[in-house]
């Protein structure tokens, strides 16, 4: 059947950055309460939802008629302003979505489907370490669910029908993605709950497919995910932390640059995160640092041998989200 009115506008970019801020706002307790991975710091929630803000804030005035070019001021800003790993994956995953939009006034599934594609790449490679079942796991279904169903059309590919039908599979595919965490890693499977990042990423997705369609967003299936209802306890509380520190920072490289401070860095601590925010020059980009480590001097110290890093924090895992 042929979707009722779609908003493949600035508009409603506008307004699923809108809707995703609020959700994660709501939603963010019962996230903090399932956090167990990778740092049990019951922080994801507030992470994800403040660096969505941070997205936000940076267009609630911006005019535009370029989608791509929109959602890029929004990834930016989320990527400066981004928090733990899961919201610096978030900014990750909305600079990558962004790339091939830019230039188009108007949403299809083929430019959906391409967006995903490079948001997939985007945020496996800024990780040294990727980890299925996690946000990854929702975004690499969600991408290969918008492929394939693309690929399957029987009608224009280019059509609201056809971008209907390609919201409907990723949505589908999130939902399947965020289950399937609970059996990937030994912390959740020891916890009994899904992954917190993977729900957060499933909000922001069903938000985009309400956003678009002009409809409310349904979460009462989130209920059936494990540990997800609200009268369950903080399981993280129970769970053994990590020591150290989380070290952020911004700091302007090439490529050559950038690649021997990842290399140091994984030698150094873990959950390194690297993705540039934008180019300076024609080999040279402001890249978006992430690392836990035991000390943050040492890791400073590494980083100010390579670039002179701002818009640093340093935060301690025991209450920060990883």
């Amino acid at each position: 059947m042929t979707p009722h009115k779609l908003d493949t506008s600035v508009r409603a970019i506008r307004e699923w950055l809108a809707r995703s801020v609020k959700s994660l706002g709501n939603h963010s307790d019962r996230l903090n309460a399932i956090n167990v991975f990778p740092v049990a710091d019951g922080d994801t929630g507030s992470n994800l939802y403040l660096t969505a803000r941070a997205g936000h804030d940076a267009i609630s005035k911006l005019e535009s008629d370029d989608i791509g070019g929109f959602l890029e001021v929004a990834a930016r800003a989320s990527l400066e302003s981004a928090r733990g790993n899961s919201g610096t994956l978030l900014a990750v995953f909305l600079s990558g979505l962004s790339e091939p939009w830019s230039g188009h006034e108007r949403l299809t599934a083929p430019l959906l489907a391409l967006g995903l594609e490079r948001a997939k790449v985007r945020s496996w490679s800024a990780l040294s370490e990727p980890v299925e079942g996690t946000m990854l796991s929702v975004i690499n279904a969600i991408s290969l669910a918008a492929g394939s169903t693309l690929a399957h059309l029987k009608t224009d590919p280019d059509s609201r029908a056809a971008l209907d039908a390609v919201l409907t599979q990723m949505s589908q595919a999130a939902q399947l993605a965020v289950r399937g965490t609970e059996a990937e890693l030994p912390s959740l499977v020891k916890a009994g709950v899904v992954d917190a990042g993977a729900v957060g990423m499933l909000i922001i997705i069903d938000e985009l497919c309400a956003a678009i369609r002009s409809e409310s967003t349904e979460f009462d299936s989130y209920d059936d995910f494990h540990g997800y209802r609200s009268q369950d306890p903080h399981i993280h509380l129970t769970e053994e932390t990590e020591s150290g520190v989380e070290v952020m920072c911004t700091v302007s490289l090439d490529a050559l640059g950038a690649a021997t401070l990842r290399g140091q860095l994984d030698s150094m601590g873990n959950s390194v995160i690297m993705s540039p925010v934008n180019q300076l020059e024609e080999d040279t980009y402001r890249w978006r640092v992430h690392v836990h480590v035991p000390d943050a001097e040492p890791a400073l110290e590494l980083i100010r041998k390579h670039g002179d890093p701002v818009n640093i924090s340093v935060t301690d895992l025991c209450t920060h989200d990883g």
